[in-house]
């Protein structure tokens, strides 16, 4: 998934999308759906449907991670699934801009 254009700013939601297709191009839902981050400092977190809040079944195929960064610079995402003839990984990252006004809080502008 491309990400849109624009910049990123702590403490603003950013919904990651995905969508996953059989091999003959139809969407279908995965066994299992994990979505993963790695923040700038490193720390690794799994998103697991169903057991999540922040994973969310939009239709057949198609799922959103809506995740609020909490700190400056590179954050890394990916997705993988599980299921019969369905391995899927798919990965980006996306930069968060430091603010002068962000002091921790939430809705700090």
């Amino acid at each position: 998934m491309a990400m849109a254009p624009g910049k990123h700013y702590i403490g603003s939601p950013l919904a990651l999308t995905a969508n996953f297709q059989s091999a003959a191009g139809s969407d279908v839902d995965p066994t299992t759906v994990t979505f993963w981050t790695c923040d700038p400092q490193g720390t690794q977190t799994s998103y697991v449907y169903g057991t999540s809040a922040l994973v969310v079944k939009d239709s057949v195929g198609d799922y959103t991670a809506t995740i609020t960064p909490d700190s400056p610079g590179r954050w890394f995402w990916k997705w993988i699934t599980t299921g019969t003839n369905l391995v899927v990984v798919s990965e980006g990252d996306f930069l968060v801009q430091d603010s002068p006004f962000y002091t921790g809080e939430v809705g700090y502008a």
